[in-house]
């Protein structure tokens, strides 16, 4: 004959805990499974156990297991092919360079301050360098150093594109008789600009840099299972300076290079760097948003596809028109094609 038991219900299994029915002996309770973050791992317990931050409890609530930690890899194939492409794209630019640098003495390349060309295109080869500090294991140096490398490095970019534009616009006005223009012309004024403009940027950088400065962070409420190894800005205000005087001068050197679009010569860069302003602007425009809105790696990888495309667009529109002239089209690279004297003298 079975012995009856003084109990009415069974005892909770491993990952389960006792909770009392109410208005019931002390021996009635429901077994209910433990909590997100909490395990059991004893029969019959009646509390269960948090989980440290960097673990997680597996499916049975039976033991806690360390997070997987997440951040853009360099041997991933995400990583591969965000490194590889501005590997790629800096020898284009620096492949660019090179050709500016044997045709230096030929009127396309003269247009528009050569100078100022060959700054713009190491500029680039920096900016497409750049997404190189986003892949890997970040850290605090890290974190730092990639921000304000990017910072620094478009504001010179940037800065080039707004020279660029107001020599043309100043080139045209000194041709009018008794022009007030003249006098700034014996001045540095590309070079004022573009000091002006880093000088800024620097300061932007030192102060967030002093203030607040970025450093490396363990996210681990944005997922159960994964602790995000990402770079927390510290300070948004800063951050968002930093871009706010990017966009502010692509949108002096789109609005000058807009005006300037119909002057009569025949290749006046302006109309380039307009297009050129338009995909940049159109890019940062879209990445708040994207950035915003994602995790992780994915984050990073975002930031550095904004960086890609903006920069390939200043490069495809700004220089790559010169370059099938000076490599295809030899023949036109002539003083009288590039001002148009040749159609006036046929005229004539």
């Amino acid at each position: 004959m079975q012995v009856p038991r003084s109990v009415c219900s069974e005892v909770c299994p491993l990952g389960y805990r006792e909770v009392a029915q109410e208005g019931k002996p002390v021996c009635c309770f429901d077994c209910i499974l433990c909590p997100e973050g909490e395990i059991s791992n004893t029969t019959g317990s009646r509390n269960c156990l948090k989980c440290p931050e960097d673990h997680w409890p597996n499916l049975q609530r039976l033991k806690c297991i360390k997070k997987q930690l997440e951040f853009l890899r360099s041997d991933e194939t995400l990583g591969i092919v965000l490194a590889a492409v501005p590997i790629a794209l800096a020898l284009t630019t620096a492949s660019v360079l090179l050709i500016f640098l044997k045709h230096s003495k030929t009127p396309i390349v003269r247009a528009n301050n050569r100078q100022l060309s060959y700054l713009l295109l190491i500029s680039l080869i920096l900016c497409f360098l750049c997404p190189l500090l986003f892949i890997g294991r970040p850290t605090t140096r890290s974190c730092i150093l990639r921000q304000m490398f990017f910072g620094v490095v478009f504001c010179l970019c940037v800065s080039c594109i707004l020279a660029k534009t107001t020599i043309v616009v100043l080139a045209f006005k000194i041709r009018e008789p008794n022009s007030n223009y003249r006098r700034w012309m014996g001045v540095k004024i590309p070079s004022s600009i573009v000091l002006i403009c880093l000088f800024t940027q620097v300061i932007l950088c030192m102060n967030w840099l002093l203030t607040a400065p970025p450093f490396l962070e363990f996210n681990t409420k944005s997922s159960v299972d994964t602790i995000f190894l990402e770079c927390n800005e510290n300070s948004e205000a800063a951050f968002y300076c930093m871009l706010g005087f990017l966009s502010i001068l692509a949108c002096l050197s789109f609005v000058v290079a807009y005006k300037a679009r119909e002057l009569p010569d025949r290749f006046n860069e302006s109309k380039w760097i307009t297009f050129s302003m338009t995909i940049f602007l159109s890019v940062w425009a879209s990445f708040l948003p994207a950035y915003l809105s994602t995790k992780g790696k994915y984050m990073v990888a975002v930031e550095i596809f904004a960086i890609l495309s903006s920069s390939s667009g200043v490069l495809v529109c700004i220089f790559f028109p010169k370059c099938y002239i000076l490599l295809m089209n030899p023949e036109t690279n002539t003083r009288k094609y590039v001002t148009g004297k040749d159609n006036i003298a046929k005229l004539k």
